[in-house]
């Protein structure tokens, strides 16, 4: 069995044709080894064919197939012996045609934005003045060479921070995740421009896919999307805070202008030196008319003024004190004569007499409170009498 199946490669491997063919089909069972190593099918309405792309050429893919993409692979058809099928040995993958990668552009937009990931509430402002920019994007290249050049002409010596990573591949998209949620988790910057040179649809993939979108999302630290060309536009470019036109524009947004920030401090200066200047010679003219006041100026004359005002109110008050004392006392020696009047012993004294009747000591006020052999006391001036009422006698009228 393994003889035939031996034939069987080197005849469809003698085919020239099917050493270097193109293959258009719509990806299926597509899976991802731990090496690198894609494995997938490509099928149409008839047929179903094993496709098997190494890392070597996996690594150099501008985005990442997905099951239900159509696509155009190129490769060689082969036996793999072990299991005696004939399968595609993928060299290269392109999408098929531009409108299908729009398509899932576009789905994949859609869905981002239902789930609020574009919302623009959430978008936050760049600090003015930033300590630290990580510039997340490939060590080599123009890209980082113009970052670093707009940064060391608008601030010589700012502090730069380069997170490399693949900015293309089937790797990339991970990588790109990674950096991001490492400067986040370790606070390595105030400020994180996302960044990659411009190209195709294709070559721009990276960017557009749900891994690097859903990270810049999740991160707590500003981040600037600088992918591409000005008119290149990307999924990350809407989730991130702010947009670049360019790299070098992300550079511009970021990096403060130092000779602008420095005007600007030596502007402050000065309004904070007239401000105290103005501020000292309101209160040197506060002092001064202070100082000119009576109170400081001649102390021992403020102090003989107000003795004497203490003076003059001290001898209103005992005049005021005396009128007064006077004042009552002629109304108390009118009460008194009065309350004298009006004195039970004072009537007395003039020949009048009380009645109680006993016991009780109830006043007799006429002589129908009491009867014959009735006891009773009689008051006088000076001393009581005790009487038995011998017979009654009412005025005649």
């Amino acid at each position: 069995m393994s003889e035939i199946t031996r034939h069987i490669r080197q005849v469809l491997e003698s085919e020239a044709p099917l050493r270097d063919t193109w293959v258009r089909g719509e990806v299926a069972n597509f899976k991802r080894h731990s090496r690198g190593h894609l494995y997938f099918s490509l099928r149409d309405s008839e047929a179903r064919l094993a496709c098997v792309m190494f890392a070597s050429r996996a690594a150099l893919l501008p985005f990442a197939p997905a099951n239900g993409m159509a696509v155009i692979c190129r490769g060689s058809i082969g036996v793999f012996e072990r299991d005696g099928v004939y399968q595609l040995y993928v060299e290269e993958i392109q999408p098929d045609g531009v409108g299908s990668l729009w398509q899932a552009l576009e789905e994949l937009r859609r869905r981002l934005e239902r789930e609020g990931l574009f919302a623009v509430e959430r978008k936050r402002r760049l600090p003015r003045v930033p300590r630290r920019v990580a510039v997340i994007t490939s060590p080599t290249g123009a890209v980082i060479r113009d970052i670093v050049r707009v940064a060391g002409r608008r601030f010589p010596g700012f502090n730069l921070l380069l997170v490399p990573v693949q900015v293309q591949g089937i790797d990339a998209p991970a990588e790109i995740a990674a950096a991001l949620d490492l400067v986040n988790r370790h606070r390595l910057a105030e400020v994180i421009i996302v960044a990659r040179g411009g190209g195709s649809m294709e070559e721009l993939w990276t960017f557009n896919t749900e891994e690097v979108a859903r990270a810049i999302f999740r991160s707590a630290i500003p981040v600037v999307s600088a992918v591409g060309h000005e008119s290149d536009f990307t999924i990350a470019d809407l989730v991130a805070d702010v947009r670049a036109a360019t790299p070098s524009h992300a550079a511009e947004l970021v990096v403060p202008d130092r000779r602008y920030e420095e005007g600007v401090l030596t502007s402050l200066e000065e309004r904070l030196a007239l401000a105290l200047r103005g501020r000292l010679e309101r209160w040197r003219r506060r002092v001064e008319d202070l100082a000119r006041r009576p109170c400081l100026d001649r102390p021992a004359e403020m102090v003989w003024q107000r003795r004497q005002v203490l003076d003059g109110l001290e001898d209103r008050l005992a005049l005021a004190a005396e009128n007064r004392l006077r004042a009552y006392r002629l109304v108390l020696q009118g009460l008194g004569g009065r309350m004298g009047a009006l004195d039970p012993r004072a009537v007395l004294a003039r020949g009048y007499a009380i009645c109680y009747r006993l016991p009780g000591r109830r006043v007799v006020g006429s002589v129908d409170q009491v009867a014959v052999r009735d006891r009773v006391a009689v008051r006088l001036r000076d001393g009581e009498l005790a009487c038995t009422v011998e017979g009654t006698r009412g005025d005649e009228r």
